[in-house]
């Protein structure tokens, strides 16, 4: 509030969510899960407050490890549901070659959009550049590969 005051914000970004304390400071695990949500419900609060949008990293839970194919999905969420609700919009980022190192879809990330309260949800894919962690648009990297 006071760095938006001084010098205005246009975006904040968490990186990770479950880096953060809550005011309990931690503790059991049903414990953190509500401090989690604590969490959330703040980013939200912030955002709504502030006027601006906050973008926050999560990790996921183990489950998406357990089955195929690995895209992760909402309740893949760690420790709280409540960032599913609290979230305007939830996208993962998958890359198969993570998980199947022959695929033919090498360099390609699949942004899934498993939640968009104001618009649709559904799944593009980039062009993920691994040496500059940079994701660009697949068809225009296509292209300019071909021109080389």
């Amino acid at each position: 509030r006071r760095l938006q005051a001084e010098h205005g914000l246009d975006l904040i970004i968490i990186d990770y969510l479950q880096l953060m304390a809550g005011t309990n400071g931690g503790g059991s695990s049903d414990n953190r899960v509500q401090e989690v949500s604590e969490i959330s419900r703040g980013l939200k609060g912030i955002a709504r407050e502030l006027d601006i949008p906050v973008i926050a990293l999560s990790q996921l839970s183990r489950a998406v490890e357990q089955r195929q194919p690995h895209i992760p999905q909402l309740a893949d969420l760690r420790e709280s549901g409540s960032i599913e609700q609290d979230a305007d919009v939830v996208m993962f980022v998958y890359r198969e070659e993570m998980y199947e190192p022959d695929t033919d879809r090498k360099n390609i990330a699949d942004i899934f959009i498993k939640k968009h309260r104001n618009g649709p949800t559904g799944q593009i894919e980039l062009f993920f550049h691994a040496d500059q962690t940079k994701f660009s648009d697949l068809e225009t990297d296509r292209t300019e590969r071909t021109k080389k």
